[in-house]
């Protein structure tokens, strides 16, 4: 995957950290590529051999086995699920999500829905000025094609959360894939106990200060150079 540089997120991943009298919250949108790197060819190879073994293992469930992207028999679930895994691993560097499974996963069928819990949720904690003020549907529709996207969240359990040791007491991860543009939007948001420690990685200075969080996070590219046709995806 490579990560787009959008310069128009930046104020809004700006706005997404914040302290409430409850907790505090870091929430970045970030957008990707569906560009396979060299690390993506490996995942994508673990992905296909994990798929083969449970298809010698279980023949008959692997051939009927229905995910929230599809019959995995088909090449085009996997790579669906290839593709969400990989954008996780391009967020959270410091994690392996390469066995995740497919049913920790959800596909959700209604865009408006998905939209308004964001909205719910920013509301509630007093902060949505991000949606109203900061046009934040409008700044992602112009990146994304809401309505031509797929929308998946991501539901870990205890042992694949990268939330978990950082106190978080709730956070939701959602995936807006275009598959036509072949790019995929990753929203994500936490809240984390007043009473966690500060992490190194969630110091507001370095949160607020995206240039730096890129440069030390990943390769960026920028969304100037993806539009214009630079980047092969």
């Amino acid at each position: 995957m490579k990560f787009l540089e959008i310069p128009a997120l930046d104020v809004i991943n700006t706005a997404l950290v914040f302290d409430t009298p409850e907790c505090k919250v870091f929430g970045r949108v970030e957008t990707y590529s569906c560009k396979v790197a060299g690390a993506d060819k490996k995942l994508y190879k673990h992905l296909e051999n994990r798929y083969q073994e449970d298809l010698s293992n279980s023949p008959e469930y692997m051939q009927n086995a229905v995910s929230p992207f599809g019959p995995m028999d088909k090449p085009s679930s996997r790579k669906t699920l290839f593709n969400l895994i990989a954008t996780l691993n391009a967020s959270y560097p410091d994690y392996d999500f390469s066995d995740v499974k497919p049913e920790q996963f959800t596909k959700h069928p209604s865009l408006s829905h998905v939209c308004n819990y964001v909205n719910n949720t920013l509301f509630n904690l007093g902060h949505g000025w991000i949606v109203t003020g900061l046009n934040l549907w409008q700044v992602t529709d112009d990146i994304i094609e809401l309505d031509e996207c797929d929308v998946y969240s991501y539901n870990p359990d205890m042992d694949s959360d990268p939330n978990i040791e950082e106190g978080a007491i709730w956070s939701f991860n959602y995936f807006f894939f275009n598959k036509k543009l072949r790019r995929i939007l990753f929203f994500t948001v936490r809240g984390i106990s007043l009473n966690a420690p500060m992490q190194e990685d969630e110091e507001i200075d370095e949160f607020t200060d995206t240039d730096s969080e890129t440069e030390n996070k990943r390769e960026a590219v920028s969304y100037e150079e993806y539009v214009m046709g630079d980047i092969e995806i």
